[in-house]
């Protein structure tokens, strides 16, 4: 009985060593568990989507549920009136309201005005850690009202897919913008490549409510962005690389090369724009415009900074390029928001927290602020560190 025992006792050590050993190495790499979902991500009665008739916006919404069968209804733009409509958000129960201005209008490419920036990448879907995180630092309240004054918000890519909150994230977006538009501040929503495969139909990454809603609205998944959607036309006028008071903002990074091209801002942003609804696929001979559209040198994909061995001078090389400074990029996901290349590049993709999943270990929303020429971490709990 007593060798039983001891084997057992052996067998006990050795298992929690090699468990211990397995969070430790799981880390040490980045990774995390998902412990459990809130089925209320899978709640579609309130979800709404915007498309046109006869070149006007209408609002197409779920209503009903699961358990007394589900329909549609419609809300209808007029010469007379603006198109308004609630988002609701079933995590907590909470909603705002959208109000749609059917111009969209395609941002500029650099502004020089020496105000405080926010910037923030990589949300994936997650929209309760993306409105806490404005709440926390000031840049806007629960029904995402603007209260940063004359600041920018930069939101630096990749705000869709993997999450289940993709709809509302990009509505706030949208309200977040008109909302900083009348206090005197900016929302610059940089095209991240996963705004560009939802651009481009490609759903792989997408939450798998998705295409049930799009099925519900009488649509095909890409239907969703496709260019008779709002979203899909308003997320298609945006930039994939602008420059706010000298740093440059962009999803992936700036490849040394770009400098070969001798090209403005909005040359470079108008040749990538173009192509946002066009598979890439590697040509036999590259050209200016595969260079920019590539998956691998292009500014919403390039990884450079944290797979090639690259000096310092090709850093300031790619900078000079754009006419920067520095640069802010997402991405590449880093354990804190990092300054490399003695400051010349901020790299800002975290693990954000996910909306309706308990993680472990557990998730920590971070952002950037720039302010009078510093660089401040900015942390969950509303702290500012300085970089």
């Amino acid at each position: 009985m007593s060798v039983i025992f001891t084997n057992l006792k052996h067998f006990g050590i050795t298992f929690t060593l090699l468990f211990l050993c397995a969070i430790g190495f799981g880390l040490y790499i980045g990774a995390d568990a998902h412990l459990s979902e809130d089925k209320l991500a899978y709640k579609l009665g309130g979800e709404v989507h915007v498309f046109y008739e006869n070149n006007l916006p209408f609002a197409k919404r779920i209503k009903g549920s699961k358990e007394n069968g589900f329909y549609t209804d419609e809300t209808f733009n007029t010469e007379y009136g603006s198109l308004s409509f609630a988002v609701p958000f079933p995590l907590d129960a909470s909603e705002f309201t959208v109000t749609i201005d059917p111009e969209i209008i395609t941002p500029e490419t650099t502004y020089d005005d020496g105000e405080p920036i926010v910037a923030i990448s990589d949300i994936e879907s997650n929209f309760s850690a993306f409105r806490d995180f404005l709440v926390t630092h000031g840049v806007a309240d629960k029904q995402l009202n603007w209260t940063f004054g004359q600041g920018h918000l930069v939101l630096v890519g990749d705000f869709v897919d993997r999450g289940a909150s993709t709809t509302q994230v990009l509505w706030g977006i949208y309200k977040l913008e008109q909302s900083a538009k009348l206090a005197g501040g900016k929302v610059h929503f940089i095209i991240g490549n996963h705004e560009i495969k939802s651009l481009q139909g490609n759903y792989q990454s997408a939450n798998k409510k998705y295409f049930y809603i799009a099925g519900m609205l009488g649509k095909q998944q890409y239907h969703l962005f496709d260019e008779n959607s709002f979203l899909g036309r308003w997320m298609a006028s945006k930039n994939v690389l602008e420059v706010i008071n000298e740093i440059a903002f962009t999803h992936g990074g700036i490849h040394p090369r770009l400098a070969e091209f001798d090209l403005s801002l909005q040359e470079i942003n108008n040749l990538v724009r173009e192509s946002y609804r066009n598979l890439y696929y590697t040509p036999v001979v590259e050209t200016m415009e595969s260079f920019l559209r590539s998956s691998t040198t292009g500014p919403a994909w390039y990884r450079g900074y944290f797979k090639d061995d690259l000096s310092q001078r090709e850093i300031e090389q790619g900078l000079e390029a754009v006419g920067a400074n520095a640069v802010v990029v997402g991405h590449t996901l880093q354990s804190k928001v990092t300054a490399l290349y003695k400051n010349k590049v901020l790299a800002i993709d975290v693990k954000h927290p996910k909306d309706y999943v308990v993680s472990f270990p557990i998730r920590k929303s971070e952002g950037l602020l720039i302010k009078n020429g510093q660089y401040f971490r900015l942390l969950e709990n509303g702290e500012a560190k300085a970089i």
